[in-house]
């Protein structure tokens, strides 16, 4: 059997299946109930025909003969008025006895009795009564169901169609206007129409269109600068190529092997800054082990080689502080804040790990021109650079804050930048403190 597809058609059935077993339920127990009441009321009768009529032979004041023949009565003994046994009608004459103080169903003569016997002074008394009239009334009020329901099933289902094709209505031109969108027009929206669960429904969509939208153009402009970053050393390295083949003069091995060396280096930093933002996007940084990191190894592992660069350290604030993570891309985003200061420090470079709440507080702070404060949010997107602050010959991708962010966020952080008290820029990283 077929799936039912349609959602509509899905809770027309169910809702059809639902009514019909209580209709069903509620007939049979209507049936039931009529045949009962019907049969109780003849059981009644019979009892008390049985009660009367015994009363009156007692007291030798009826003839069993002379009786009204709507109700079969037959008295068995020596005592009856006409000797072994009387009754009252041809039919009465096969009445069976029945046990004291019950109502039995008989069938005389092929129609059904309800019968009662009593054992009187004349001798034993039966009376019984027609329930022909109780199976009409039942078998008529059966058919009558057998016809309602079926019918009144057709209408409900009609009516919860309707209703279902109604209430429906919207998903389906919601749905149009999801159809129609296409890679070019993320700009479109869904309308609402309505301010309830569906117009609800559709305000999500429109919120995951619009993600869906800026991430598109993100990806474009990555694309984009990535391609023309790339392009930037490759082009170098093919202009010094090519003005070495046609001057050879003009130009030495060394020279050509230092400028192939350097702009390999960039491209080698770039791709790599690439690969690690794509593996940081698809997977947070969970490929890497998670152990307990001590933060502050860390920095002091920094300010060791930022000394032995010959770069000016204040490492005095480096106190404890330990975080659950990644010690690989930790040690990255690190290296990037440093080298970050080291870059574009006039002379110093400090460095700072604390505690605060349950936060693990990393500072990295340089004493050169500092971050105006309006481009402060700028310089963490990708490829991003303040003009002869971020320029290509002091070395920078554009990549390093980017993905001291990823990394910062894949870890439960964040970083900010802010003025530091030297004027230069002062750059925070703050990671959820070990538990």
């Amino acid at each position: 059997m077929a799936r039912v597809r349609s959602i509509r058609a899905r809770v027309t059935l169910g809702a059809l299946v639902v009514v019909a077993l209580a209709l069903a339920a509620g007939a049979i127990g209507t049936v039931l109930v009529i045949g009962q009441l019907l049969t109780g009321g003849v059981a009644a009768s019979v009892e008390q025909d049985l009660e009367s009529i015994g009363e009156q032979l007692d007291e030798r004041r009826i003839d069993i003969g002379d009786l009204d023949g709507d109700v079969l009565v037959r008295l068995q003994g020596e005592g009856g008025p006409h000797g072994g046994r009387s009754f009252n009608d041809d039919d009465a004459a096969g009445l069976p006895v029945v046990p004291e103080d019950t109502v039995a169903r008989i069938v005389v003569d092929g129609d059904p009795y309800l019968a009662a016997s009593e054992g009187t002074d004349a001798g034993v008394l039966t009376v019984a009564r027609s329930v022909e009239h109780v199976d009409e009334a039942v078998g008529t009020a059966s058919a009558v169901l057998a016809v309602a329901v079926p019918l009144l099933l057709v209408l409900i289902g009609g009516v919860v169609w309707a209703v279902a094709t109604r209430a429906l209505a919207p998903v389906e031109r919601m749905r149009r206007q999801v159809d129609d969108i296409d890679g070019s027009g993320l700009d479109r929206r869904v309308d609402p129409g309505r301010d309830d669960e569906l117009g609800a429904l559709a305000a999500t969509m429109n919120r995951m269109l619009e993600r869906i939208e800026q991430s598109q153009k993100t990806q474009r402009r990555f694309v984009s600068d990535a391609s023309h970053e790339l392009r930037s050393p490759l082009a170098t390295i093919r202009q010094h190529a090519e003005v070495a083949v046609a001057h050879p003069s003009s130009t030495s091995v060394d020279e050509l092997g230092r400028v192939v060396r350097d702009e390999g280096l960039r491209m080698q930093e770039l791709v790599e800054g690439l690969l690690l933002l794509a593996r940081l996007d698809e997977h947070g940084g969970r490929e890497q082990a998670w152990t307990a990191v001590d933060v502050d190894d860390i920095l002091l592992s920094e300010a060791r080689r930022l000394r032995g660069l010959g770069v000016r350290v204040d490492a005095h604030g480096i106190g404890p502080g330990r975080v659950t993570g990644s010690e690989v891309l930790l040690g990255r985003a690190v290296r990037n804040l440093v080298d970050n200061a080291a870059r574009h420090a006039s002379g110093l470079v400090t460095l700072r790990v604390g505690t605060a709440g349950p936060w693990v507080v990393v500072e990295v702070e340089d004493d050169g021109a500092g971050v105006p404060e309006h481009r402060r949010e700028q310089i963490f997107e990708r490829f991003a650079r303040l003009d002869e602050a971020r320029a290509r010959d002091e070395g920078g991708s554009g990549l390093g804050l980017a993905i001291v962010r990823e990394i910062a966020r894949a870890h439960g952080g964040e970083v900010s930048v802010a003025a530091g008290s030297a004027g230069g820029a002062r750059f925070t990283l703050a990671l959820p403190a070990a538990s």
